[in-house]
This record gives C-alpha cells, structure tokens and sequence, in this order.
C-alpha cells in the first residue's frame, strides 16, 4: 500500500514523528515543480499531478508521509531575482536535490569552457598591470548551471548535505544524456575547488514529465539523510 499525504500521524503521541526538510534547486524551466507534482501523485494515490506549471515565484511546499518519516520538500524559485534567497534554506535542509534541464546545457561539456576561462587568466597575467577586454556577452545556459551548481556547493551551509543531481527531460530526443552530465559538468564540477564541502552525492536520470525515475530518486534521498542524521539531525514532530 503506498504511503499518503497525510497528517493523522500529528496528532498521535505514540507515533515516532521523524521529519527531514529536502531543498529542490535548479535554474528556471528546469523542472523542479514538476518533479514535486510527480512525487506528491506517487505517494498519494489521490493526487493529480499539474503537469502544466508555471514558474515558480517564492517556493512551494509539500509534505510527503512515508511509513517510517515525513519528506517535507521546498521547490524554490530558479530565476535569477530569487537565487539569492536560497542560502536561507541550507543550514536547515537534510538533502539538496539540484535539477538539469539535459536539453539546454549544450552538449553537456564544460571543459571548453574552462579552458577559456584559463586562457583569459593567462592573457590577463600576461598584460601585467593593464586589463585584458574580454567579451562579456550572455552566457550560455550549461555556464550558468556551472556558476549556479558551485554556487550552492561552495556555501558552508551546505557542507556534508548529501547532493542528488537529476538530469531531467531524458524523455526528450535533444536531451543529453546523464552520462555526459555526469562526466562533463557534475564530476568535473564536484572535483573543482568550489566542490570540497561535498560528502556525498549521486546524479540520476529523470523525466518528471513522465515520472520516470522518480521513486529512484525519492528513495535515494531517504536513504542518504537516514545516513547523515548524525550530521543533520531530523526534526521531532
């Protein structure tokens, strides 16, 4: 039988009433409230998931009873305006679940990238005092998903939460696949400076559109932030 919404187990005294707060983060159109739609139809049977969202503005919340704990899970706004206010939520989440959108990260390869960005370094040693004019157009989408990424890992608040990275619309032909998500942005990311405070961490393929992949991701979430309670306790209803 599959476990509900619900919140009967408030209410009861006798009932262990265990709660781990799961951040879902990710740029705009990535998915994320989706993904949160899918998750709320899975364990509940009555639940229509909207899968005709909007963008996010502020967060939505939702809290999924499971037979041993409660998910609460925050879908958090990805524009650029409401990135700042992200960090107010790290020092108490249990799990941070960033969402790719796999068909608008080019092709999923952020070496040449760095590289660039190395050249410019050089260039700008090399002109000694003076400053190298370099061109500041619009960035693309897998740059800014690089900035985003080791924004989030970067934060002290962060450090030692387990990290899940789903690579999601994998339903779709121009979609990326994980594989070179993973190789190409998260490793590479992960592996960076600004990647050192992760202890953990895994990425998934994804279609919330469909719904595959979800439980997998659901259950890897539980499992990592039964793992670390030592490092975040869960919150005691």
């Amino acid at each position: 039988m599959p476990a509900q919404i619900s919140s009967k187990r408030i209410f009861d005294g006798n009932a262990s009433s265990i709660e781990y707060s799961i951040l879902v983060l990710g740029l705009d159109n990535a998915g994320k409230t989706t993904l949160l739609e899918q998750i709320k139809a899975l364990y509940n049977a009555a639940h229509e998931p909207k899968l005709n969202t909007v963008p996010t503005v502020g967060q939505n919340v939702s809290l999924i009873d499971l037979p041993d704990c409660y998910l609460r899970i925050w879908d958090v706004g990805g524009q650029h305006s409401l990135r700042s206010l992200w960090q107010s939520y790290y020092s108490s989440c249990h799990a941070i679940v960033f969402v790719i959108d796999s068909s608008d990260v080019g092709d999923g390869n952020i070496e040449p990238l760095q590289q660039q960005q190395q050249q410019q370094l050089e260039a700008e040693a090399e002109a000694g005092q003076g400053q190298v004019e370099i061109e500041d157009g619009p960035r693309s989408r897998l740059e800014e998903c690089r900035l985003v990424l080791e924004d989030v890992l970067h934060n002290e608040d962060a450090e030692g939460v387990p990290i899940l990275v789903l690579a999601n619309k994998q339903d779709r032909e121009d979609c990326v696949e994980v594989v070179r998500i993973k190789e190409g942005l998260v490793r590479k990311v992960f592996e960076g400076d600004k990647g050192q405070n992760v202890r953990d961490s895994r990425v998934l393929p994804l279609s919330a559109l469909t719904g595959t992949g979800v439980r997998e991701a659901v259950e890897w979430v539980c499992s990592r932030v039964k793992w670390n309670k030592e490092g975040r306790p869960p919150v005691m209803r």
